[in-house]
């Protein structure tokens, strides 16, 4: 006899488990499905929480190393215990994964353990039991991206799974893509002494980011003892007796380079998750890239079935999941769910934090529209003065006619926690005079984003 559910839900990550707790809370009977041991997905698991856990100890540690005789606090050289920095990793694994099973508990969901496959319209098999609800929702995720002719083992090849989980510093750490997640787990191995090399496939580092952002913040890496090899490929890793031995060569075509190195990172992206799904049984499309195809409900071109998240199009990024989660089950639960995808923030977590939301200056000007630019820099901002951390800055885009703001960029300590102002402004449609006009605490590194919104029609006061 079949289970019945008003929600079937695949996948527990950040998409998946948001969507099931939003149903539940508003009256619908939910089941999740996941295979993993525990429920969070890639983020929780082996992806957003651990690699921050790391770059948070690792930048503290650097800072102990570096910074601290500076501001007259006296301690001896730190000394690093990789074991024990490992285990507070999996402790903020451990407490994050606890805290959603207990959100599944309170909220009456039924974690069902296995892989789900559609069976039909309406039903997921999950081993030997069959669930028959209403909707299904597909939140499977994404996977590593594999590099061609490179096989990854975990050990001296890596992907960011590996990368999290590296028993020792290595001497020479290469890695493959100069995205997110290559420059965050760069920067974890790099301040506990690795020597760091990116091979970018484009002629820049993170893709797609503001084209000033991302300049200052190469510098800033090169700096931080960075090497980049951009417009380069990696055509060959071979493992020999001691290390790696990797070809590289001009992206465009030219002569090849043999790199060494101790451990290679490959993050050169990641793709939709969707393996042994069933979707040609139920009639699932998908695109060239393998993404499964939704319309602005998320409803693939299967009645009943939906997907969100990694496995559809868009930016991979977990909050954009959540929101989709959110707003799709409340518009299964009859209510009315939203997202809106031009103010969805993107960070890089790395020190300092590149933040941004909404559109570049490449962007509005592909687009044919035309904008005042404010920019404002952390060196005349009084609190960054005074802890030392004036790297960066901040730049507002507004609509040169009507001066809603359409774009800011951060570069600077904190950047992840400001931008939230930013998407706040812009999902209130808020002018960059109204941010001007706002009062913001002194001191703090926030007075930045007021001081370059008066840069944008105007003048800021500190400059």
């Amino acid at each position: 006899m079949a289970d019945a559910f008003d929600l079937v839900v695949i996948g527990a990550g950040p998409g998946g488990y948001e969507c099931a707790i939003k149903a539940a809370q508003l009256g619908l009977k939910v089941a999740c499905v996941e295979k993993r041991d525990r429920l969070g997905g890639t983020c929780l698991n082996v992806g957003c929480i651990p690699s921050k856990a790391l770059l948070h100890a690792s930048e503290l540690f650097h800072e102990a190393g570096a910074n601290f005789a500076d501001m007259g606090i006296e301690v001896s050289k730190p000394k690093l215990n990789l074991k024990q920095m490992l285990a507070f990793k999996d402790e903020a694994i451990d407490g994050n994964t606890k805290g959603i099973e207990f959100l599944f508990k309170k909220n009456k969901i039924e974690w069902v353990k296995g892989e789900g496959q559609i069976e039909g319209p309406g039903k997921v098999k999950v081993g030997d039991r069959t669930l028959e609800a209403k909707n299904i929702v597909i939140a499977t995720g994404s996977g590593v991206a594999k590099l061609p002719g490179v096989d990854i083992d975990e050990k001296t090849i890596v992907s960011s799974t590996g990368a999290l989980e590296l028993g020792k510093v290595p001497g020479k750490l290469l890695v493959v893509g100069g995205g997110v997640i290559g420059l965050e787990l760069g920067s974890v191995w790099g301040r506990l002494g690795a020597e760091v090399t990116v091979v970018e496939f484009l002629d820049n580092i993170l893709p797609g980011m503001d084209g000033e952002v991302v300049k200052n913040f190469t510098r800033t890496l090169k700096k931080q003892g960075f090497s980049f090899k951009l417009g380069t490929k990696v055509t060959k890793v071979e493992k020999q007796k001691s290390g790696l031995k990797v070809t590289v060569e001009p992206a465009k075509g030219g002569d090849a380079e043999e790199l060494e190195a101790d451990i290679v990172l490959v993050a050169i992206g990641r793709v939709a998750y969707t393996e042994g799904l069933g979707l040609d049984k139920v009639g699932v499309a998908t695109d060239k890239r393998g993404r499964i195809e939704v319309d602005a409900s998320l409803k693939t071109s299967a009645d009943g079935i939906y997907a969100i998240g990694d496995v559809i199009a868009g930016p991979m990024l977990a909050h954009k999941a959540m929101e989709e989660g959110v707003a799709l089950a409340e518009r299964l639960a009859g209510h009315y769910g939203a997202v809106n995808y031009d103010v969805i923030p993107g960070v890089v977590y790395t020190s300092p934090e590149v933040a941004s939301v909404g559109k570049t200056e490449e962007q509005l000007k592909e687009a044919g529209i035309e904008y005042n630019s404010g920019k404002f820099p952390f060196t005349a901002n009084g609190r960054a003065k005074a802890n030392k951390t004036t790297e960066g800055f901040v730049k507002i885009l507004a609509d040169k006619k009507t001066d809603r703001v359409l774009g800011v960029h951060i570069i600077g300590v904190n950047a992840g926690e400001m931008i939230a102002e930013a998407a706040i402004a812009m999902e209130l449609s808020a002018s960059s005079e109204d941010i001007a006009r706002m009062c913001f605490a002194h001191p703090t590194m926030s007075e930045a984003v007021k001081e370059a919104a008066l840069a944008v029609t105007g003048a800021p006061i500190h400059m």
